[in-house]
């Protein structure tokens, strides 16, 4: 599933070609993409729009239309946008310099919605926390966040509403860049721990950025180098890179979790 960093590189490529663009024709092809509403409906809204930013939010992207109103889009597991020919083609969009972007989605997980702009911040309030990159994203709220939780701290956050953004692959490499094992209880880190679990999670999420995000192998986001200098996720076996201790696989809040029992204690 793609996280901040492959969403934030996404946003990227997509900001070039689409920013200051108008919209000649929408196709939307799938009816799970956009349901409750019609595709149909949403094609012809988005017919003859001018998109004026691109942006994420934690997961989601959001096209700010020129009408006020914002295109939400989950990316979920596979979903990514294509400027050439592509299979699994979900939706299309023609635009006015005679340019095609397509939308696909192997697992048909992904979801576009068109709403006002109150509502798309309705919408993000009710399901995130600050930006972990963003200076509201502070120890403080990590604290008060983890407080008093006995679930693991890995599971504890994977939780939208403690950190926007940050999926299974991230977790695990903000926990060892912390020194914490992903199974300790989350409300009994101490302040300098949760100082270090924050400094942890914005280290592991801008080396993703950096490294334009992790191409896993199946094609979805390719280019990303990230997969290249994972500390611990999918390392089983390997030596760490900081202690030499063989990367160890485990279970939190049921996602399958690399650590390194050497050094996060």
């Amino acid at each position: 599933m793609p996280e901040l960093p492959e969403v934030e590189t996404e946003r990227g490529r997509l900001a070039a070609r689409l920013e200051g663009r108008r919209i000649a024709a929408a196709r939307i092809d799938d009816h799970r993409l956009t349901r409750p509403e019609e595709p149909a409906w949403i094609a012809g809204a988005l017919d003859g729009e001018h998109v004026d930013a691109v942006e994420h939010r934690g997961k989601y992207l959001l096209l700010r239309l020129r009408s006020g109103q914002v295109l939400l889009i989950h990316l979920r597991m596979t979903g990514g946008f294509r400027y050439g020919p592509a299979t699994h083609e979900r939706a299309v969009l023609e635009l006015d310099d005679g340019s095609r972007i397509a939308y696909r989605d192997l697992r048909r997980f992904g979801t576009w919605r068109l709403l006002e702009p109150e509502e798309a911040a309705e919408h993000l309030a009710i399901r995130l926390g600050p930006e972990p990159l963003e200076p509201q994203f502070t120890a403080a709220f990590l604290a008060g966040r983890l407080a008093g939780r006995r679930a693991p701290v890995k599971a504890a956050i994977l939780d939208q509403r403690t950190v926007a953004g940050l999926g299974n692959i991230y977790a695990d490499e903000a926990l060892w860049h912390a020194r914490i094992h992903p199974l300790r209880p989350a409300g009994e880190l101490s302040p300098d721990e949760i100082k270090a679990l924050r400094r942890g999670i914005r280290t592991a999420l801008r080396r993703g950025i950096r490294r334009q995000g992790a191409d896993l192998g199946d094609g979805t986001y390719a280019g990303g180098r990230m997969q290249h200098e994972f500390r611990v996720y999918g390392r089983l076996g390997e030596p760490c890179d900081r202690c030499g201790t063989p990367i160890e696989k485990t279970r939190a809040g049921g996602r399958g979790t690399w650590f390194c029992s050497g050094c996060q204690l």
